[in-house]
């Protein structure tokens, strides 16, 4: 689907006008004024691999298909050359199953489990790390700091559901200052496993890409954007240590603090190239137009 107004056709994005997607409550202001106000509404989905129950997400259910491949790809449950024969998505019990023409074996991930950050607690099953640590990143990828600035200003001024309602995150796939995919949800790493579902889907490449992200950089964010092979993750929120560590184990460009033209790069930046008179700082760390920032 595309985008209203001046923005290019993007491959897939939200509708904020789809009235399952929000819904109009009443309430009062501070001063006690009766208001009326859409907020956004959340569903579960229970996900099935071959007839074996999964999980059960929070999501606001809008492309099921992509989030439910997406979140096996990233759980390493379904591999690249898993095929997929079948979605079968039940909107009334709110189900969705994936079968594949061979059984996958994931009955001895789901014995190992590990508590990660998130907005809610999610669970990865199974070593987190086992294809992160075989993960190759172009390193022929680069981003332009002009470029940078334009992705900012559009992704802030696409129609969206945290304009209509709020109360949740965005990702989006970019390609030099281009948006090519948007995603919204509950959760960040739901708008994340969107991005991978499609890419799986539509056999996408993410060694030239830029992933975006409104949530935090945190070590799990890291490894599904490693995961997905895109080379440069950005975010306008903050890091946290154990992100920047793994970002610069694998030589993930890692940008953060990304707001109007100030960013703060503390991982790969080889990959980025300063067209604006923004200057690197002598610790490994880059903010435009200053020296000495550490981030």
């Amino acid at each position: 689907m595309g985008t209203k107004g001046n923005h290019k056709e993007l491959w897939v994005a939200p509708d904020p006008s789809d009235p399952s997607l929000t819904e109009r409550v009443f309430g009062v202001d501070q001063d006690g004024v009766p208001i009326e106000t859409l907020v956004t509404v959340e569903r579960p989905l229970t996900l099935f691999l071959n007839g074996r129950e999964i999980v059960t997400m929070m999501t606001i259910s809008d492309y099921p298909e992509y989030l439910a491949l997406g979140y096996l790809i990233n759980q390493n449950m379904l591999l690249d050359d898993d095929e997929v024969i079948g979605i079968d998505y039940d909107e009334e019990i709110e189900a969705i199953v994936v079968r594949t023409a061979t059984e996958t074996d994931f009955e001895e991930k789901l014995t190992k489990k590990t508590l990660t950050s998130g907005c809610a607690q999610g669970t990865v099953f199974g070593d987190v790390m086992e294809k992160f640590e075989v993960t190759s990143l172009s390193k022929d990828t680069q981003m332009k700091t002009s470029s940078l600035y334009g992705l900012i200003k559009k992704i802030n001024t696409l129609p969206s559901l945290y304009i209509e309602a709020g109360a949740i995150h965005g990702c989006a796939l970019c390609q030099h200052d281009n948006v090519l995919i948007y995603m919204e949800d509950v959760g960040r790493h739901n708008a994340v496993d969107k991005i991978a579902g499609y890419m799986f889907r539509h056999e996408i490449s993410g060694a030239d890409k830029i992933f975006y992200t409104t949530g935090r950089l945190t070590s799990e964010m890291v490894i599904k954007t490693v995961q997905m092979g895109i080379p440069i993750l950005v975010s306008r929120s903050g890091f946290t240590a154990w992100g920047v560590e793994l970002a610069r184990r694998v030589g993930l460009t890692l940008v953060g603090r990304a707001r109007g033209k100030r960013f703060v790069a503390l991982s790969g930046k080889s990959r980025i190239l300063f067209d604006d008179g923004s200057n690197a700082t002598d610790d490994g760390s880059i903010h435009p137009g200053r020296r000495g920032a550490s981030g």
